[in-house]
């Protein structure tokens, strides 16, 4: 989803950092593989998690729904030496897609994949995180919140995806529609939960940064 001037975003998005060749490559094949390539977070939004992950410089970082692996590779490059990242998708058929990828770059032996609901895996990782990227089934957001907010450290982060939800949140809802009603009231969890601060950034289909205090 594109909410600038298709001339504007041209511009931010010549003006930003390129996208690694190997990015490239992972991209071209999930076009051709894989259904619902739109899924993937693209160039433009893979260099903003590259950036915010180099910023932070976790030890360690979560992420709900890798699809092929495309930024779990952005997010990765801001990984300390020793640090961790674990991966969390429901798709046991992208698994050998994804590690084919990931042990083509440098981060292969940090990446650890995990198969299966993420809101029965969570529970199970005895660790802390210093950065988190929800990017999974929306109508689960709100729990999967609730799930990692202790598990976050002071200072740590909270990225969200398609918080946007192709403008659908500025729309009137229709009742049967379950994935604006949830990001809708995740929406409100994440402004009104004391234990965090947040700014929506209109990026792409919107991207939620939340600091935890």
């Amino acid at each position: 989803m594109y909410f600038l001037p298709e001339k504007l975003d041209n511009y931010v998005v010549a003006h930003s950092e390129q996208e690694p060749d190997l990015l490239k490559q992972l991209t071209r094949e999930t076009y051709q593989k894989v259904l619902q390539p739109i899924m993937l977070s693209g160039p433009y939004q893979g260099r903003v998690l590259s950036m915010i992950s180099k910023l932070i410089r976790p030890q360690s970082i979560l992420e709900l729904g890798t699809f092929t692996g495309y930024s779990t590779l952005c997010l990765a490059e801001g990984l300390v030496s020793d640090g961790e990242l674990h991966t969390i998708d429901i798709n046991e058929e992208l698994v050998d897609f994804q590690r084919k990828y990931f042990d083509k770059s440098n981060y292969g032996k940090q990446i650890i994949q995990h198969t299966g609901s993420a809101l029965d895996i969570i529970p199970q990782l005895n660790k802390t995180f210093d950065l988190v990227f929800i990017d999974a089934d929306k109508p689960n957001y709100s729990n999967y919140f609730h799930l990692i907010i202790d598990k976050l450290n002071s200072g740590g982060i909270i990225l969200s995806d398609n918080v946007l939800w192709h403008g659908k949140v500025v729309e009137p809802l229709d009742e049967k529609d379950k994935s604006t009603k949830a990001v809708l009231d995740y929406n409100s969890l994440l402004k009104e939960d004391e234990r965090i601060e947040t700014v929506l950034l209109p990026i792409r289909d919107g991207l939620t940064i939340s600091r935890k205090k």
